[in-house]
């Protein structure tokens, strides 16, 4: 793709390139479902903020949201029109509002290169507190939550976190051992992600989805059982985490990625109430939208932890717009650790 370069007089460009849904996906994603169109930049009206993108993230989510229905709280895309998700920029313009150009902000209005937002959908963000600006993109909130809140990690407990490759879970294994979590067991699809767990991000044991019936690997990880649990995928993996839960485990239910992924519409997991009930164990689904006051002290964590070596942000970075179709292919495709990226 060619980016042009008309430029208007002020040194704006006038026109730039968004990534818009031609339609509803039938099965694995493919590259015929986006187009990247070029349009006019547009111009901000007084209440309104131009924003240069310059680093938005994809995430699993967006596959949900790509069909018509879902039960996810957050309207679907529409073909025809750009597709949206969590971004990071710098201000152009800001007639009648407390921002300035040059400010570093985050907003919703992702794959596109200029975003337009009203003044209230922008969160100025501290260009010092994460040593780069790009780790705000970080699905770092959604696993503070989900350890801090849900599973409600302790000192001592041994805790499974499946899916713990992606962008919540390489993060959520780390949370777990600053709460002081005695054992950290994560699950992932592949023998090279299951040594990055353990070689690199602190996780004690890995479990291999397909390696083997998923149960028995996780009992062999934990032999005393499990204390806390996140769950980002549901079905097997919730199942095994339950059988082996010691009595008062708390299970914080935080994605579905074995729904969420699937071509093949939705699954159910098959969950024996009587036997939480009989150890006392609590099953908790908790979402970011009910506790996004969460979000500033993640970040103060986060950029604390960056900066003395006990957190680290695995993500993969791809380059240019025309990247992000692929980018989130390769996402649900398993294809990356961490974060995925793209840079404008």
């Amino acid at each position: 793709m060619t980016n042009r370069t008309h430029r208007t007089g002020g040194g704006r460009p006038a026109t730039h390139h968004e990534v818009r849904l031609t339609g509803r996906p039938q099965g694995p994603l493919t590259d015929d479902l986006f187009e990247v169109v070029e349009v006019p930049v547009p111009e901000p009206q007084s209440g309104q903020v131009l924003v240069r993108n310059t680093t938005m993230a994809v995430a699993a989510v967006m596959r949900t949201l790509m069909d018509e229905a879902t039960t996810v709280p957050m309207p679907s895309f529409v073909p025809g029109e750009a597709l949206y998700g969590s971004v990071v920029g710098e201000v152009v313009d800001a007639p009648g509002t407390d921002f300035t150009p040059g400010d570093l902000v985050e907003h919703n209005f992702g794959w596109r290169e200029y975003a337009l937002v009203d003044a209230d959908g922008v969160h100025r963000r501290d260009r010092d507190q994460l040593p780069d600006p790009a780790a705000y993109l970080s699905q770092g909130p959604t696993a503070y939550m989900g350890v801090v809140r849900g599973a409600e990690v302790r000192p001592g407990d041994t805790v499974f976190v499946s899916g713990a490759a992606g962008g919540v879970g390489s993060l959520a294994g780390q949370i777990a051992r600053l709460r002081g979590a005695g054992r950290v067991i994560g699950s992932t699809g592949s023998q090279r992600k299951a040594d990055y767990l353990v070689g690199e991000l602190g996780y004690d044991a890995a479990v291999i989805r397909g390696a083997g019936p998923f149960e028995e690997q996780l009992r062999k990880a934990a032999p005393e059982g499990v204390d806390a649990v996140f769950d980002n995928v549901g079905g097997e993996q919730l199942q095994a985490a339950i059988a082996l839960a010691n009595r008062g485990a708390r299970i914080a239910l935080v994605g579905a990625l074995s729904n969420q992924l699937s071509d093949s519409g939705t699954h159910t997991t098959e969950i024996d109430t009587l036997s939480l009930v009989a150890r006392g164990i609590t099953l908790r689904g908790i979402a970011l939208y009910d506790h996004l006051e969460l979000i500033p002290e993640w970040n103060e964590v986060f950029g604390r932890g960056l900066r003395d070596g006990t957190l680290t942000f695995p993500h993969a970075r791809l380059q240019g717009i025309q990247e992000a179709p692929r980018a989130l292919r390769e996402l649900v495709e398993g294809r990356h650790l961490g974060a995925v990226l793209v840079e404008l």
